[in-house]
């Protein structure tokens, strides 16, 4: 089945200092699950002056242990072994590409972890305000579904979205709180 989360945010600042705070969003002490990204490759098209990024993060595994246990006593049950459950972190890959000449970016992250059981994919626009020149908009649709798991797949699909949600108002509450500290006061209309 799948769940799906679409977000939309303005940021009352520049596109460039909202991009500029994105990439320095993470490792942070306000959400403890994402615990280092790291950039595996980096390259600008000298044509078009687009900026590609391809990074890694790390973050730990929330699936709470109750759930894990049931999953495991469920696939113990038909036979097949489940150790990838019990890791403590899961990785994620984050591709992105800065247009600075249109003042946008686009990104695309999936889960690499778990791909047998899961998939999670996010894409995510960050441009140029219709409203103001000088705010940044934020545009993210996420999805994630389970398989695998039986009659599990409704509850870890549950927390799954429990979890972006609040994953995803957490991201914007830490990317106000930069802005705001490296930026000052928003920009008024």
């Amino acid at each position: 089945m799948g769940v799906t989360l679409d977000v939309h945010q303005v940021y009352k600042y520049p596109f460039e200092q909202v991009v500029a705070s994105f990439l320095r969003k993470y490792p942070n002490p306000m959400d403890k699950n994402v615990i280092s990204v790291k950039i595996v490759e980096e390259k600008r098209d000298v044509s078009t002056g687009v900026i590609y990024r391809k990074r890694i993060a790390i973050c730990k595994n929330v699936i709470p242990e109750i759930l894990r246990k049931a999953l495991s006593t469920l696939v113990i049950f038909y036979w097949k072994k489940v150790s990838i459950l019990k890791i403590p972190s899961i990785q994620l890959e984050e591709e992105s590409w800065l247009n600075p000449q249109e003042r946008s970016m686009a990104i695309r992250s999936h889960c690499l972890t778990w791909t047998q059981y899961a998939s999670m994919k996010e894409e995510s626009v960050f441009r140029e305000s219709v409203e103001n020149p000088n705010w940044t908009e934020f545009i993210q649709r996420g999805r994630i579904s389970i398989t695998g798991a039986g009659f599990l797949n409704c509850i870890l699909e549950t927390f799954a979205s429990t979890f972006l949600k609040q994953g995803a108002q957490k991201g914007i509450r830490i990317m106000e709180m930069l802005l705001k500290e490296q930026c000052g006061a928003p920009l008024a209309e």
